[in-house]
């Protein structure tokens, strides 16, 4: 298989170039920035450029785009010239060549305000059913480049797979109070509850998705690790996370104690994975309960790929004790 990669210097990028190659198949990375995994050098809005690299593709994994750490530091325009016009120049570039699909890496972030309940309602099951209610540009525009491709797919025939993808950043937190009240370690592991995903996993239903876009035609699908929590766990969680975490994992305390951990107090979303599952075949590894595993043997909770993808940062410049700037008012 012959894969076209958009955003091949960044996190997932980085990561389906080295996997792809790895199990054998080609892969063509396509990027603003040069990188040891970057092929062609240019912009996803350059219909020559994009062009040019989709030659002999046989599929394309678009995961270039400005996200949400760009909120504070690029234009609205900015993004709705790469996440908007940048998906429709690769679909339309894409169908021309007569690709077999294209995977468009979007984000949870597209749910935004359906994320948080109101005070006194249960934690939020957040499935692919919910209808997204996109708080600041970066939602806006993921959520329109979406709705592209499914309008490629209904009018042109030309098959789509949409991944939402949740936390598998390295870097800090952009919340201060959380960072300021957890070990970043911590908060992480915390995070494989109900909002994080391992680097790994994440490219592997990305690979997945190339795999059966064929034949599967269209879809969205929420890609984070698997939750051990139930809609019947919903209303504590909110109130009382640590007392259904303890029931399903006894031992976590424990592990915690020894580290100067805490659990977080409420939780208030859950991504649910089960289309994914079942429709992909997809079977991520890294999940709380393999984590709360790795802890206890003193091994890495983070995958080979993760750590060798690394950090790379959200900006070139420096934010002082922020990881980047956040918008305010969304």
């Amino acid at each position: 298989m012959r894969v076209l990669v958009t955003g091949s210097a960044g996190h997932l990028g980085e990561g389906l170039v080295r996997t792809l190659r790895e199990r054998g198949h080609e892969a063509v990375g396509l990027d603003l920035l040069q990188s040891p995994v970057t092929d062609h050098v240019g912009s996803v809005t350059d219909r020559d450029v994009v062009r040019k690299c989709l030659r002999g593709v046989d599929v394309v994994i678009h995961a270039a785009t400005l996200h949400k750490p760009h909120v504070g530091t690029h234009s609205r325009q900015a993004f709705v010239d790469t996440n908007i016009s940048g998906t429709l120049t690769v679909l339309e570039a894409a169908l021309e060549a007569g690709v077999s699909g294209v995977v468009f890496s979007s984000t949870t972030s597209v749910f935004g305000g359906a994320l948080v309940p109101a005070g006194g309602q249960a934690a939020a099951w957040i499935d692919e059913d919910v209808v997204p209610v996109p708080k600041n540009i970066y939602g806006v525009t993921k959520k329109a480049a979406e709705d592209l491709c499914e309008l490629f797919f209904r009018s042109r025939g030309l098959r789509c797979l949409v991944l939402r993808i949740s936390r598998f950043f390295p870097e800090a937190d952009d919340d201060e109070a959380r960072r300021s009240q957890y070990d970043d370690l911590n908060l992480k592991v915390n995070e494989y509850l109900h909002r994080r995903v391992d680097l790994a996993d994440a490219v592997d239903a990305h690979i997945l998705a190339a795999e059966r876009v064929q034949e599967i035609g269209f879809g969205r699908y929420i890609v984070s690790a698997t939750s051990p929590f139930a809609p019947g766990h919903l209303a504590q969680l909110r109130t009382d996370a640590p007392a259904v975490v303890r029931g399903l994992f006894p031992a976590y305390e424990e592990l915690y104690l020894e580290r100067r951990w805490r659990m977080l107090p409420g939780i208030d979303r859950v991504y649910v994975n089960h289309r994914a599952l079942k429709e992909l075949a997809w079977r991520p590894r890294y999940d709380f309960g393999y984590v709360l595993g790795c802890l206890r043997r003193g091994e890495d909770v983070f995958s080979p790929l993760a750590r060798t993808v690394g950090s790379k940062g959200y900006h070139a410049q420096s934010f002082g004790q922020q990881p980047y700037p956040v918008e305010s008012g969304g």
